[in-house]
């Protein structure tokens, strides 16, 4: 498998409503942290996530996190 683009070296924190999200896990996408299909061609695939209440997350977006698709602070050690 090819290592992912770094999109940011922080990440996204967001508030997010109920519902599906897919996580870019690729670092390519125009829409991070979410998927915008830039991933095809390539060993990735995004992560699904759902969401049920109403709540703030921190996705990564540096793609070396161990925890995905949440931020573990991977970022600070690039």
């Amino acid at each position: 498998m090819s290592e992912p683009v770094i999109a940011d070296k922080k990440p996204s924190v967001l508030e997010l409503e109920p519902g599906t999200y897919h996580w870019c896990s690729c670092g390519r996408s125009s829409k991070q942290p979410f998927c915008d299909g830039s991933h095809k061609g390539t060993d990735f695939i995004p992560m699904t996530v759902v969401i049920k209440a109403k709540e703030k997350k921190a996705f990564c977006n540096c793609k070396k996190t161990g925890t995905p698709p949440w931020c573990d602070g991977t970022h600070k050690n690039l």
